[in-house]
């Protein structure tokens, strides 16, 4: 039943996966953008993070839940799920390159939390020793189940890392307490943060012990019913306003909605049933068509940190959650797996790419925890919003960025029983069942991908996806051109190339306008270029950036460089504007007919290197004249 990928997601050989994911080491990525991440994550931000969770608590709760040491409890009643998320990219890592200390890491932590763990499996520091009465009693603030959920992702990563078993054992124990109580006991409850739904799956996936998907299924199957007690902010908030079937529009608290869809498509991947896969489709296009940036942010409100209404995209007031962007990737990779449609891996691409890989500076030290698309001079700050701090009081950001980051040679590639299907592009390695090739690129500054074929069967077929945006594409077979349009998925199909692939996707910048009924832009533009949003930063301007205006027809023209201060190598892109001025007095309208307009140009920079020089003033999109 079990698959033998080595990966945050491995679908069972009975599922209804059209394609399954490769291993996170079956991907060797070497280079750009996606391996630099990874290079600086695991030199600079996961040391950074194994240092934090001590230092903010996650470890010492544990310790004095396993009756060891002296103190009080510090932090969130979610404080473990830091813990938990940080093991969880140890153990990528260790799939990927191997460590000793790593190793270390994750063996002694397993012992502690088998230490801490009650005699009945329950596992949370914040009840055990806050409030030991109310176990259960609080689930629509306590994230009890949220923090199983992730102690489960962590337990398989490590089983699936071949380490640390104890873990797993943790794991289990904790499990098989939720199905006794909620399942087996009758509890109707449901956790205020969806997340242990597609946990348990995975649980089920690793195990095969059936009790564990049932339960995934009852959580989904209840929410919508009025069994999660108000907080005050309403039903809405934890998608306890209808039943999953019934809601057509992501509503409420973003990363909970988004957690909540990778799970039902999981349970529908495991158990068949089409109306969740439907339901989730539904919402899937009812979000990206009216309540995402163009960022792929999500999460228009910081009250709640919630979805707005229909358009409601304000740039400056953008909360766009970083663990939101990483919610919106599993949910898009579970769509991808379960139908084979290239629109989710095009979201996917968009997302990493930007809301993403914004979230964290290029030294890979300071993290956002929101992610907005203008800041204006003089933005006042708070605890989560500003420049990218090192870490955060509520810190459910920076080790989900780690995971991820651990893991991103998972979602590169599908494979299927004719041939493999390549979703993003990244120079270096694929290794699948029936398939190796050799990647070359300078994606995403440069739209050719060479693909060399190192070991192919007799027959097979290669799937390139083709991007929404590349608006001319050419596809080469061992120098001979072939048609380069995309099937209805979205991908060029080769059959049984040889030797050498050439794919030259279309990288010419584009200026981009909003939906007329996105009326916090209305009138303006952004530009983008292959899967980059680009923004304007105040650094690169030679007037203010907040009087500039593109003008109409501007020719956009690319301009790189490998030293660009505090970024490094990056592809800029000037436009010609004005900068324009009109003095007020009084109220900050009038009608004077002729402002002064002087010529400027406007250069922008990729979204995701913002903010790495000076702190100033950004705009993602400007006026047109």
């Amino acid at each position: 039943m079990a698959t033998s990928v080595r990966g945050p997601v491995a679908p069972t050989t009975g599922s209804l996966a059209v394609q399954l994911p490769l291993s996170v080491d079956d991907v060797e990525i070497t280079g750009g953008p996606l391996g630099r991440w990874q290079r600086t994550s695991r030199t600079a931000s996961i040391p950074l993070g194994l240092a934090q969770v001590e230092q903010a608590g996650s470890v010492p709760n544990l310790r004095l839940a396993a009756g060891e040491g002296q103190g009080d409890f510090r932090g969130y009643r979610f404080q473990d799920s830091d813990l938990y998320k940080q093991l969880e990219a140890v153990a990528w890592e260790q799939i990927r390159k191997p460590d000793g200390d790593y190793g270390a890491f994750l063996a002694g932590s397993a012992e502690l939390l088998a230490r801490a763990q009650r005699p009945d499996g329950y596992l949370n520091s914040h009840y055990q020793l806050v409030k030991p009465d109310l176990v259960y009693a609080e689930l629509e603030t306590s994230h009890e189940m949220y923090c199983a959920g992730h102690l489960l992702q962590a337990a398989v990563a490590a089983a699936r890392a071949g380490c640390a078993p104890r873990l797993l054992e943790v794991a289990r124990r904790f499990a098989d307490h939720l199905v006794s109580v909620f399942l087996a006991g009758g509890n109707d409850g449901i956790d205020g943060h969806p997340e242990v739904e597609t946990a348990l799956v995975e649980l089920y996936r690793l195990t095969g012990e059936r009790s564990y998907l049932a339960l995934a299924a009852k959580l989904i199957d209840n929410r919508g019913r009025g069994l999660i007690r108000d907080t005050g902010l309403g039903p809405l908030y934890a998608q306890d306003h209808l039943p999953v079937r019934q809601a057509d529009t992501a509503v409420g608290h973003a990363v909970r909605q988004l957690y909540l869809e990778a799970g039902i498509v999981d349970v529908y991947l495991e158990t068949g049933d089409r109306t969740l896969l439907d339901c989730s489709v539904r919402r899937w296009e009812d979000m990206v068509a009216t309540k995402t940036y163009l960022t792929g942010g999500l999460g228009s409100r910081h009250d709640g940190e919630a979805f707005g209404e229909r358009y409601e995209l304000p740039p400056d007031r953008a909360y766009a959650e970083s663990c939101a962007a990483i919610a919106s990737m599993h949910w898009n990779w579970r769509l991808l797996l379960a139908t084979g449609d290239g629109r989710y891996a095009d979201l996917f691409e968009r997302t990493l790419y930007n809301a993403f890989a914004a979230s964290t500076s290029a030294d890979g030290l300071r993290f956002f925890y929101v992610n907005p698309l203008q800041r204006r001079a003089d933005h006042a700050t708070d605890r989560y919003d500003g420049r990218r701090r090192e870490w955060f009081e509520c810190a459910c950001c920076p080790p989900n960025i780690m995971r991820t980051v651990a893991s991103l040679g998972h979602y590169v590639a599908g494979q299927t029983d004719d041939g493999l299907h390549v979703h993003q592009y990244v120079p270096g390695t694929i290794r699948s069942a029936q398939v190796d090739l050799t990647l070359a690129t300078d994606y995403p500054w440069d739209g050719r991908v060479g693909i060399t074929v190192d070991r192919a069967p007799g027959k097979w077929q290669l799937h390139l996806r083709i991007p929404a945006w590349s608006r001319s594409t050419t596809v080469t077979v061992d120098g001979e051109p072939v048609p380069a349009d995309p099937d209805e998925r979205g991908y060029v199909v080769l059959d049984s190339p040889r030797r050498l692939v050439e794919l030259v996707l279309d990288m010419s910048p584009r200026l981009v306008r909003p939906h007329p009924r996105v009326d916090a832009i209305r009138g303006c533009a952004a530009v983008e270029r292959g899967p980059l949003v680009y923004c304007f930063e105040q650094a690169d301007q030679p007037t203010d950036l907040d009087e500039l205006v593109l003008a109409a027809g501007t020719e956009l023209r690319i301009r790189r460089t490998d030293d660009l201060p505090g970024v490094g190598s990056t592809v800029l892109i000037e436009a010609d504007a004005y900068s324009v001025h009109q003095p007020y007095s009084g109220l900050p309208y009038g009608s004077l007919p002729h402002p002064d307009r002087t010529p400027a140009i406007a250069t922008a920079v990729p979204y995701y290197q913002w903010d790495n020089r000076d702190g100033g003033a950004m705009r993602v999109w400007l006026p047109v004249s």
